[in-house]
């Protein structure tokens, strides 16, 4: 098999970069102004950006499924399909989002009571939450846009689309906070958003492919969405579980464990670039007929995922008596950084290599065994070892090991089904 060139992968990873840390960057913008404004302010942003958070993190199908439904059609030649797919999810996009805009304004205030209790963080929370809802049809027509580009391999044209959106919205949100106060957070949000959003449709109605709505190809994406929805379930349930039983551990171990864990998002963001790319790369060779040449690619990723893990392992490593210190300069917090900083380092190369094989897989469409990889690692490693650690006072230790184990089962799964070839089903559309 001839291998794709480093700089082929890198073409299309480098450019999803900036777009996956687009979100995060801005919030950091977002919090330094509204944190000005004083505490309750600032925890009304953190409920409603977290509720924001978790409806695009479970509506990531509409980008990531269709990535794979469109780079098997491009790869198999048919790229006004392959664009297809992206009108049918940006229709999706569109109703599912009006959906949540009405049931959101009815659950704003039952939903920020839920996450911060009666009183005036909730208060604040729920009409910066209904301004903000507004947004919510253009944020998913924005995941829509990209899976399609990346299907037909453009990463160019996203990148410039969100960054545009960001730009809006980190220049209006100082100027809208400073005249009209806390809500003006919220009128940045959407007025970025309508950028990108507007972008992505202007994009889409230019490639000249029937714009009216086909359910049947709506259904099929459900279907795979679905099985990705669950699968995002389950990483949520873990990482709540996590936060949850640091929270309930003391006040050093969820200091600790949020740095960390804010690293590791980090490094997952680069790590998920080059899921991107397999994505792209391995449906593109599945639609064209190229098992073997599918299964070289998740052999080459898998590499590339490996030394790349390998580099921040070592990264870390070096960094371990440092970079805490960036973050917090709390004694108690720091006491407790090592506990899960180790693990944190060590899980490194294998988060190269699940990641890799991760974008292969979900280039393949093999979404349901993606599900229940995810699901059994979940039910048999994370969430038991996490909730002993509360019962038995194991603290951030049981936490990572948690985590560690979650890891490993997940690697097992992955190179066990990468070996067997059986994902590897080739033409432009998987059935």
């Amino acid at each position: 098999m001839d291998r794709v060139p480093l700089r082929q992968v890198a073409g299309l990873a480098l450019p999803a970069l900036p777009v996956l840390a687009a979100e995060p960057l801005y919030l950091l913008v977002d919090t330094a102004v509204v944190g000005h404004l004083g505490g309750t302010q600032l925890g009304a942003l953190g409920v409603g950006a977290i509720v924001l958070a978790q409806l695009s993190t479970q509506l990531t199908f509409l980008s990531y499924g269709t990535t794979a439904r469109a780079a098997r059609l491009h790869g198999a030649g048919r790229r006004d399909q392959a664009v297809a797919e992206g009108v049918q999810a940006t229709w999706l996009a569109l109703g599912v989002g009006v959906l949540l805009v009405a049931v959101g304004q009815l659950l704003a205030r039952p939903v920020a009571e839920a996450l911060a209790g009666p009183g005036a963080v909730a208060d604040a929370a729920v009409g910066w939450l209904r301004i903000a809802l507004l947004g919510v049809p253009l944020i998913l027509v924005t995941l829509a846009g990209n899976g399609w580009m990346r299907g037909v391999q453009d990463t160019r044209r996203p990148l410039r689309y969100v960054l545009a959106g960001n730009a809006v919205s980190a220049v209006l949100c100082p100027l809208l906070v400073g005249g009209w106060g806390f809500e003006g957070s919220a009128v940045a949000n959407v007025a970025g958003q309508v950028v990108a959003g507007t972008l992505f449709l202007r994009a889409i109605g230019s490639e000249r492919v029937p714009p009216r709505p086909r359910v049947e190809v709506m259904r099929a994406q459900l279907v795979l969405g679905r099985d990705l929805v669950l699968r995002s379930l389950a990483f949520q349930a873990c990482f709540v579980s996590a936060t949850a039983v640091a929270a309930r551990t003391s006040v050093g171990a969820v200091g600790a464990h949020q740095v960390v864990l804010q690293l590791w998002t980090f490094q997952a963001l680069v790590l998920d670039s080059l899921a991107i790319a397999a994505q792209s790369l391995v449906g593109a060779a599945l639609g064209a007929g190229e098992d073997r040449r599918a299964t070289g690619l998740a052999r080459q990723l898998s590499g590339y995922g490996f030394a790349l893990g390998v580099v921040f392992a070592v990264g870390f490593a070096a960094l371990a008596g440092v970079l805490p210190h960036v973050f917090t300069d709390d004694p108690v917090v720091l006491a407790e950084i090592p506990h899960a900083w180790w693990f944190f380092v060590a899980l490194q190369p294998i988060a190269g290599i699940v990641f890799a094989l991760d974008g292969v897989l979900l280039g393949a469409g093999d979404a349901k065994f993606l599900r229940t990889a995810t699901l059994l690692a979940a039910v048999v490693g994370f969430l038991p070892l996490v909730w002993l650690s509360l019962a038995f006072g194991w603290g951030l230790v049981g936490i990572w090991l948690g985590l560690a184990l979650f890891m490993v089962a997940r690697l097992g799964s992955l190179v066990l089904r990468a070996r067997s070839g059986r994902w590897a089903v080739v033409g432009a559309i998987r059935t």
